[in-house]
């Protein structure tokens, strides 16, 4: 969680530590599902969770997933699993399987499978995103190639009629994103929760209804490029009509784009006063979480 003094006086950031979450943005996955309910289905049983660390949004799949349920109440024939994937370390967390690897790379594809008895996942999200330069054009291609990696191991886990919900960055070219993903999916919304800072270009895309086309076969390959991956698909530009004779320009998808959460949500941009009370009681909170490579570890 952010240590700014713009941090600390955000009610989501406050809000989160009061409740036990790793980072604020555990109200935005929170928020998503209000809106799409998609956490609620009683058949979601295989969950992952990409770009994790540092785990606020698998903390909000456990406690909606398994609600009531303590890890040593869990038998093995339970079908339910939370498999986190990233490169940095993650403490750890209930009911969910941490997975430090590459999402690029093959062998990540073969563990998650094998997590899952070879069976595929309901639902794919992540809320990844790189370290942004101030560079807009730079920060948002950086942050659509992130999008594509995990669209490529989404593809090779998801089920058909999957959702896959991924943090984008809206630029003037996102409508070419939209359009790709509506090759994949029924249904494509771009949607901006209370908790997400409105002078932020982030947002959610929720993909809903995974539809692989026939005879495609997604193979995961870190040799091959995102061109090469997707080869087959309208979206492979050798697969377009070309017009010589006149100007010809593809057409591009325009998602529906909504507000989630409800009007008694905090505004992110608003500052709110605390009740007097509660500011002199001087409540101590407990680390959210444990320190993943403390500095005493370390060799002197």
């Amino acid at each position: 969680m952010g240590k700014s003094s713009k941090d600390k006086r955000d009610v989501y950031y406050r809000k989160a530590k009061e409740l036990g979450y790793r980072a604020r943005s555990a109200f935005k996955l929170l928020q998503l599902n209000e809106q799409f309910h998609f956490l609620d289905d009683p058949n979601l049983k295989r969950v992952v969770d990409l770009c994790a660390a540092p785990g606020s949004w698998s903390q909000v799949l456990s406690k909606t997933m398994f609600k009531g349920i303590k890890e040593s109440e869990v038998t093995e024939d339970d079908e339910r699993k939370i498999v986190a994937v990233d490169l940095q370390p993650m403490s750890p967390i209930d009911h969910v399987t941490r997975l430090q690897a590459d999402i690029t790379h093959p062998r990540t594809l073969n563990k998650i499978l094998e997590l899952f008895n070879n069976s595929k996942a309901d639902f794919v999200c992540s809320d990844g995103a790189p370290d942004v330069t101030g560079l807009h054009d730079l920060d948002e291609y950086v942050q659509q190639q992130l999008i594509m990696s995990a669209l490529q191991l989404t593809t090779c886990i998801l089920k058909e009629g999957g959702i896959f919900v991924a943090k984008i960055f809206r630029g003037r070219d996102i409508n070419l994103l939209y359009t790709q993903l509506g090759y994949l999916f029924e249904q494509v919304i771009c949607a901006k929760p209370r908790s997400s800072r409105g002078t932020s270009l982030e947002a959610f895309i929720v993909c809903i209804g995974y539809i692989p086309p026939k005879g495609w076969q997604p193979k995961l390959d870190e040799n091959i490029s995102v061109q090469e991956f997707f080869q087959g698909l309208k979206t492979d530009s050798k697969n377009q009509p070309r017009v010589i004779e006149r100007y010809y320009e593809e057409e591009r998808n325009i998602a529906e784009f909504m507000s989630c959460g409800g009007l008694q949500s905090f505004d992110s941009d608003a500052t709110y006063h605390y009740d007097v009370v509660a500011a002199l009681s001087d409540v101590s909170l407990d680390p959210v979480q444990s320190p993943t490579s403390p500095a005493y570890k370390k060799d002197s």
